[in-house]
């Protein structure tokens, strides 16, 4: 029997995987203009699901994006959209653009946004990464100043992050760290920074124009309870060298450890306690269906 393509949800109706599409007058692509969260199901729930529609509408305000549905209704979207593929575990991704307009980027004349919904699987490291530890460079492009295309708002703007992996591609590294303006460590390409130091873990400073993470602030609460000294601080490059563990955060990527910078081993040049006793508990917390919304 022949496989069912996905459906993917498009302003309240769904589409064949193969069928979907938005006009190419849409401002997202046109001009990057709108918003976007990844989020994952585990285990017929929903993981942080409010918390990312509370960051959405934040990213949606911040660009004067006005989404036409309440946070309830996009909630019922995900879920709906889940039950349509008959998926309990997953990868979704949620995106708003400016919406329909003209070849002007006036976002006036978008009448109204566009609102796509894809639930998926996503494999951005591999088994042996996750066992063994990435390896990493740092990259030349600096990461947009928090008065410009601040990673603040995940929008649709990812070219600053797609130079960064390009450079990293072409080292033959696994993936990028972004430095600011100044000089400090900012985020990975698409993923928050950790490192551990002394029994302790420090993560950028919002300052830097990271965004405000939401697995890293899971992980950050995970390691308050296990007894770590958890605080935001400057990170720079030398930091990194001598950290005794290095690990990226993200929704797509959960926990991974970091075990080389720019050639430098980190540590023992795998990962580190502090980061496995981060991992078990973060695994045991995804499946926890009070720390979700139920797909039912």
């Amino acid at each position: 029997m022949e496989k069912r393509e996905p459906q993917v949800y498009i302003d309240g109706k769904f589409y064949s995987k193969s069928e979907a599409k938005i006009s190419v007058y849409d401002h997202g692509l046109l001009y990057g203009d709108g918003v976007f969260e990844g989020i994952r199901a585990y285990n017929g729930s929903v993981f942080k699901l409010r918390e990312h529609i509370d960051r959405l509408y934040e990213s949606a305000h911040t660009i004067m994006l006005r989404i036409d549905k309440s946070k309830e209704e996009i909630i019922k979207a995900v879920v709906d959209t889940l039950k349509k593929n008959n998926l309990r575990d997953s990868y979704i991704r949620l995106v708003v653009t400016r919406g329909c307009g003209d070849l002007g980027l006036d976002p006036r004349k978008c009448a109204r946004p566009t609102i796509i919904v894809i639930t998926d699987t996503i494999r951005l490291h591999d088994g042996d990464q996750k066992e063994k530890g990435m390896t990493a460079i740092i990259a030349w492009v600096r990461r947009d100043a928090i008065d410009a295309t601040s990673h603040e708002i995940k929008s649709l703007n990812y070219m600053n992050s797609v130079l960064a992996k390009i450079e990293a591609n072409n080292a033959g590294a696994d993936e990028a760290i972004s430095l600011e303006r100044s000089g400090y460590v900012c985020e990975g390409v698409a993923e928050n920074i950790f490192i551990v130091h002394d029994g302790q873990i420090f993560t950028p400073r919002s300052s830097t124009g990271a965004l405000p993470g939401i697995t890293a602030q899971v992980v950050m609460r995970i390691g308050a309870k296990l007894g770590y000294a958890v605080n935001y601080r400057n990170i720079s490059p030398h930091d990194l060298f001598r950290a005794n563990e290095v690990f990226f955060t993200g929704t797509a990527a959960e926990i991974v450890s970091v075990r080389e910078i720019n050639k430098r081993v980190i540590g023992g040049g795998k990962p580190g306690p502090v980061t496995k006793r981060l991992i078990e508990e973060y695994q045991k917390l995804v499946k926890d269906p009070k720390e979700g919304v139920p797909i039912k």
